[in-house]
């Protein structure tokens, strides 16, 4: 799934080529990508058609269009949704599931192979800063309002597993199963390490490296480990060039050559090196 320096790449790109662009008569060819829009791809298409993106913002994993009537368009890419700006000529691609077109001849094309994605209007855009369905998620640690103090607070107030901790999206959003095991490699952390038995020194250095990870990965354009995320332009991300935990199972690690492990967690795997990232008692 796109995490946040997936998400903020395309957030970046859709600033740059919808902004004041109108956008003229929706196409929605696939009604399971606006099944959160409840008065359904009808109502969906006509709030959208002929309004004008004003900016395009973010939280976390979401990101959302203002439109000058008021609106928000939300955007969630889900698994393996893209949002493309192609061409109008262009051929439709196999997955396209929404077409809005723009004034300026290009599209903005919502392709999702999974379908677990999925466009909706949010109509407390005149009332809001934050869709309504978005403001109950946590700020990341890139949003200048986050305040790192707090974050350690209630991560240390937790008892869970550092790593459910960090994908625990009304604590701290944005970050995903790759980005939470680059940080704790980086941090020298077991993904069942408990919160409650992190000083504050850790947890504060824990935060500096999901930091630091993401904006790396954010500057060479994020993360494509499936091959399914892209930016608006079609472009995959170079960050899994310098991934050193996630996906490298059996490889050596970068610090001490021990293999890196995989182990299911949530269902799903978590990558770690046993020697530098030991796990605690009961689980060895």
């Amino acid at each position: 799934m796109p995490e946040l320096p997936e998400v903020e790449v395309v957030r970046r790109g859709l600033s740059e080529h919808a902004v004041g662009r109108e956008i003229g008569k929706v196409e929605v060819l696939h009604p399971r990508s606006v099944r959160r829009h409840v008065p359904g791809p009808a109502d969906f298409a006509g709030r959208l058609s002929g309004q004008t993106p004003t900016a395009v913002r973010r939280r976390g994993k979401y990101m959302w269009l203002v439109l000058d009537s008021g609106d928000m368009l939300l955007v969630h890419l889900g698994m393996s949704g893209q949002m493309l700006v192609q061409p109008e000529d262009r051929p439709d691609e196999k997955h396209l599931r929404v077409r809005l077109p723009l004034a300026d001849g290009n599209e903005l094309r919502f392709v999702d192979q999974r379908t677990f994605g999925h466009l909706m209007v949010d109509r407390e855009g005149e009332r809001a800063e934050v869709p309504s369905s978005v403001d109950h998620i946590a700020l990341d640690p890139l949003d200048g309002a986050f305040v790192p103090e707090e974050f350690v607070r209630a991560l240390r107030a937790k008892r869970t597993e550092v790593k459910r901790a960090l994908l625990d999206q009304s604590l701290i959003s944005g970050v995903g199963n790759i980005y939470a095991d680059e940080a704790l490699w980086r941090a020298r952390l077991h993904w069942a390490r408990p919160t409650r038995g992190l000083s504050n020194a850790q947890a504060l250095e824990l935060l500096g490296h999901v930091t630091d990870v993401m904006t790396e990965a954010l500057e060479v354009g994020g993360t494509t480990f499936d091959g399914l995320y892209v930016n608006v332009n079609g472009e995959s991300g170079y960050f899994e060039r310098g991934l050193n935990a996630y996906g490298r199972r059996d490889r050596p690690c970068g610090r001490c050559g021990t293999s890196i492990v995989r182990e299911a967690f949530m269902n799903r795997s978590s990558f770690s090196c046993p020697s530098c990232q030991r796990a605690p008692r009961g689980r060895t």
